[in-house]
C-alpha cells in the first residue's frame, strides 16, 4: 500500500523510467477528461521533462517515438503555451515544461462548408480536435525563407497552434480569393465571416508566372 502511494505521488519531473512514465500518465489522467481547464491552473513550475514534439507532429518521450495515440491524445489536452513561448504539461499541482520543434499540433484534414461571408472551413488535427477558423480560431500564414513557400497556422485552443499539414495547406489555397483589405487586393480565403490574407495577389501572380 506505501509503495503505491509512493508512486502515485511521484513528481512528473522524475519520470525517466517506465515506473515514472506510468505516474505522468496517472496523474495526466486525472486532469484531461476532454481538454482540460488549464488556463485556470496555476501550479509551482516543476522543471522540464525529456519530451519533444517534433515537427512532423510526433511525440518523443527519452527520445523514444511514444506509439500509443490514446497516451498522446491524453497528454495534449493538458498541453499550455504560456506568455514565455514556452510549452508545458499541466495538471491542477504541477507544471513540466516539454519541448515543440514547430506547433504542437498538426492539421491533417479540412472540410469547407457554404460560400462567400457564409463559408466555414474546418480542420481536424493529428490528435483529434475539431477547429473552425474564424475571429476566435484565425489562421495566419508565415513565410518560409528558407524555401519560398507558406506555413499556415491555426490557433486550436489558448495559445496553441495546428501546423497545415502540406496537402491541407493545398487544398485550403484552393479556396483563396482576391479580396480588398486595407486599400491593398490580397489573395486570402475567408472563414465565418473573418478575412485571413495569404500574400498580396501581385506577389502570387509573380510566383505563378
Amino acid at each position: 500500500m506505501t509503495e503505491h502511494h509512493e508512486h502515485r505521488e511521484q513528481s512528473l519531473t522524475s519520470a525517466t523510467e517506465a515506473r515514472g512514465l506510468e505516474a505522468l500518465i496517472s496523474r495526466a489522467a486525472r486532469a484531461g477528461k476532454g481538454a482540460a481547464p488549464v488556463e485556470r491552473w496555476n501550479p509551482d513550475f516543476c522543471g522540464d521533462l525529456d519530451m519533444e514534439i517534433k515537427a512532423d507532429g510526433t511525440w518523443f518521450y527519452l527520445g523514444t517515438p511514444i506509439g500509443r495515440m490514446p497516451l498522446v491524445q491524453l497528454f495534449s489536452s493538458v498541453l499550455r503555451k504560456d506568455a514565455d513561448g514556452r510549452t508545458y504539461l499541466v495538471t491542477p499541482v504541477e507544471k513540466v515544461g516539454i519541448r515543440v520543434a514547430d506547433a504542437p499540433f498538426i492539421a491533417v484534414e479540412m472540410d469547407v462548408s457554404g460560400s462567400g461571408d457564409d463559408q466555414i472551413i474546418t480542420f481536424r488535427t493529428n490528435v483529434g480536435d475539431v477547429v473552425e477558423a474564424g475571429p476566435e480560431r484565425p489562421l495566419r500564414f508565415l513565410d518560409e525563407n528558407e524555401t519560398g513557400g507558406l506555413k499556415p497556422y491555426v490557433l486550436v485552443r489558448g495559445r496553441l497552434e495546428a501546423l497545415v499539414g502540406r496537402p491541407v495547406m493545398y487544398e485550403l489555397v484552393g479556396h483563396g480569393e482576391e479580396i480588398e483589405i486595407g486599400g491593398e487586393t490580397m489573395f486570402a480565403v475567408r472563414s465565418k465571416g473573418a478575412v485571413f490574407p495569404i500574400m498580396p495577389a501581385d506577389r502570387l501572380k509573380r510566383l505563378s508566372a
